[in-house]
């Protein structure tokens, strides 16, 4: 705790008033005094109301980022925006609602001020925090995009069935390391996916019978697995915790998950198979302050990734529309 306190300090020691790109941890200071605040508040009620509401929005978070920065593209609800895109569909209204009720207690506290990625920015932050994980800085000032196509979802997001290797490169053309994607992998502490996701680790896999499961997993937790998901066929609703020990707490289970062969997804197994990531899952699983501070590390890199500043984007009036000029 002291170091990561200790890296909190030389964060926020070491941003200047102007910060990187334009962006300042005190960004609304003048334009909009309290901004944070109402942002909290409302996510607080939020969560509070829908606990599902903090693994969404973290999960919608990351969709953001990854794709072109962290710029609200993802909030954009008509046309071919990054939202339709196949793999964007089974992101949760909770958490689009959660931005959309901040968003609009801002404007009537300050019109036309407060970014709708900033908002996504802390509400990500404030709800890991709302559920054990580490608090973290953030810079502010972001603008939101002018643009939003589902293509580029489709073609930048992992997918839950990539290998180690596929993984590895997607994130290095994003400027993660090995260590820091899989810090980032430890947001599935918290959270659920549905059945469709990984039903060929438990049903026919590999095409050699239908009872027939990944070796990798724990075969009770397999068992339980198929049990709960007999009808996705039928029912596409039907899910499970990623986290299936301590699905509502931000911890490093999910690390010791992996450990024991109950990971959940393909990509989570393949971290501890993978002799390149499995130092790191092992570390984290032994280690839940090391963790902590990495997860806080990384997600403040990720909260500055592809970030608009200036002309190069706006301060959307509603979060799922662009201005019209």
């Amino acid at each position: 705790m002291l170091v990561l306190t200790a890296f909190l300090l030389l964060f926020l020691s070491s941003t200047s008033s102007a910060g990187a790109g334009g962006l300042s941890p005190d960004y609304y200071s003048r334009s909009c005094p309290g901004a944070e605040s109402i942002v909290a508040q409302t996510v607080s009620s939020k969560q509070q109301a829908n606990p599902t509401t903090a693994a969404g929005t973290l999960r919608l978070f990351f969709h953001d980022c990854f794709v072109t920065g962290c710029d609200a593209s993802i909030l954009i609800s008509h046309g071919q925006s990054e939202r339709s895109s196949d793999i964007n569909l089974s992101l949760p209204g909770d958490a689009f609602d959660l931005v959309l009720r901040a968003k609009a207690a801002l404007e009537l506290r300050c019109p036309a001020q407060v970014s709708c990625a900033d908002i996504l920015t802390l509400a990500t932050r404030d709800l890991v925090s709302i559920l054990g994980g580490p608090f973290y800085p953030v810079l502010l000032g972001r603008k939101d995009s002018l643009f939003s196509r589902a293509s580029d979802a489709d073609s930048f997001l992992p997918r839950t069935n990539m290998s180690a290797s596929q993984l590895i490169r997607l994130f290095r053309t994003r400027g993660f390391s090995l260590q820091e994607m899989v810090a980032l992998a430890g947001a599935h502490t918290v959270g659920f996916s549905h059945c469709k996701e990984f039903a060929s680790r438990i049903y026919n896999y590999e095409n050699k019978g239908w009872g027939v499961v990944d070796p990798r997993l724990d075969m009770r937790f397999a068992k339980a697995l198929q049990r709960a998901c007999a009808n996705y066929l039928k029912d596409p609703t039907l899910s499970t915790f990623n986290d299936v020990m301590t699905p509502g707490r931000f911890d490093n289970v999910y690390y010791q998950n992996l450990r024991r062969g109950l990971g959940l997804l393909a990509s989570d197994s393949v971290l501890m198979a993978d002799r390149r990531t499995r130092p790191f899952v092992l570390r984290y699983a032994s280690n839940q302050t090391l963790f902590f501070e990495d997860f806080a590390k990384v997600m403040q890199k990720l909260s500055l990734y592809g970030v608009k500043t200036g002309r190069e984007g706006e301060v959307r009036r509603r979060c799922d529309s662009f201005n019209i000029v």
